[in-house]
């Protein structure tokens, strides 16, 4: 059974920087696909950072240069830097992943979820 258990978030002020875990246990995170994801609500969850099984790396251009998403493979982990966050940074944030070549929301499992909060 694959699980994500997230860890890290919670709250920063505007210019801050956050990093969010996602261990990964019952496959081998290098064969997946993985993705972060976040959601405000009322608003459907949208993908922040994704790597595809091909390591073709995207970010929303939302955070392109401030969001880093990367991997241990040795920890079975899975990571997102968060560096010069905004208010607008603002959601619960997922971690996800898929033996598909890239994450899609019908694909993933998820993580639990974790909240981030950025004040201005």
């Amino acid at each position: 059974q694959v699980q994500l258990v997230q860890s890290g978030g919670g709250y920063v002020q505007t210019g801050g920087s956050l990093t969010l875990s996602c261990e990964v246990s019952g496959t081998i995170l290098s064969h997946n696909a993985i993705a972060w994801y976040r959601q405000v609500p009322g608003k459907q969850r949208d993908v922040v950072a994704s790597v595809t099984t091909t390591a073709l790396t995207k970010y929303a251009d939302s955070v392109k240069g401030r969001f880093t998403i990367s991997r241990d493979n040795a920890k079975n982990t899975m990571y997102l830097q968060m560096n010069n966050l905004k208010p607008e940074d603002t959601a619960v944030y997922y971690c996800a992943l898929s033996r598909e070549v890239t994450v899609t929301p019908r694909s993933a499992t998820w993580g639990q979820g974790t909240q981030v909060t950025v004040s201005s």
